[in-house]
């Protein structure tokens, strides 16, 4: 069954574009739903797309499902400005923005429900919506322990990870005295002296324990 395709007038195809994506929801809420082809025509989700006239392809920060969904889809509209009202060259290029996990979600969707970069834009928030009701504070931090698999380098670089996502920010003492707090006895024991001390030199004297 062919696509219905929209008109070629600029006002006319917004138009369509807005009609076809409600007409959507309501097939959603019905339960309807298109079938997966591996078809090249059906891989390839915007056949269509034409690039602007000496456009480049900037360089993207990579989501793989993890931080702040909307913070992510900010950072990819800011360097795609020139794209403005490009609906279809903005969804096509948004896979380059994107990485393990979140890429694989992608290229999993039926594209035939994204008539405006909106429902692209909304679907993407919604799915990773569940990063933001996981953020860490600082009490959970004391309860990030190292692993047994993996290095006391590797286990500051992550703990620092998660230390950046806290709200309000932390200075760089108080997250020593709480990464102080999530270790072990026996390398609280060693460190315990590191007070005062910048993350990076408690992380490089943790390795020598």
């Amino acid at each position: 069954m062919e696509t219905e395709k929209p008109p070629k007038n600029t006002e006319q195809e917004e138009r369509f574009r807005k009609v076809k994506s409600l007409e959507q929801s309501f097939r959603d809420m019905r339960g309807l739903g298109g079938q997966v082809s591996v078809a090249y025509k059906d891989l390839c989700l915007f056949l269509d797309v034409q690039l602007l006239v000496g456009f480049k392809m900037p360089k993207f920060d990579l989501y793989d499902r993890h931080g702040d969904s909307v913070a992510h889809l900010r950072g990819f509209c800011s360097k795609m400005m020139g794209a403005s009202g490009k609906d279809e060259l903005l969804m096509a290029y948004f896979s380059q923005s994107l990485s393990g996990s979140a890429l694989e979600w992608y290229t999993r969707q039926d594209h035939r429900r994204w008539y405006t970069w909106d429902d692209l834009a909304q679907a993407f928030a919604c799915h990773f919506h569940y990063n933001l009701e996981i953020i860490p504070n600082r009490l959970s931090l004391t309860k990030l322990e190292k692993k047994h698999n993996e290095s006391f380098r590797e286990y500051g670089f992550r703990w620092r990870e998660q230390a950046a996502r806290v709200d309000p920010p932390m200075k760089e003492s108080e997250m020593v005295d709480y990464f102080l707090q999530a270790l072990e006895p026996t390398y609280y024991g060693h460190l315990v002296s590191a007070i005062g001390k910048s993350f990076n030199e408690v992380v490089k004297m943790g390795s020598m324990v």
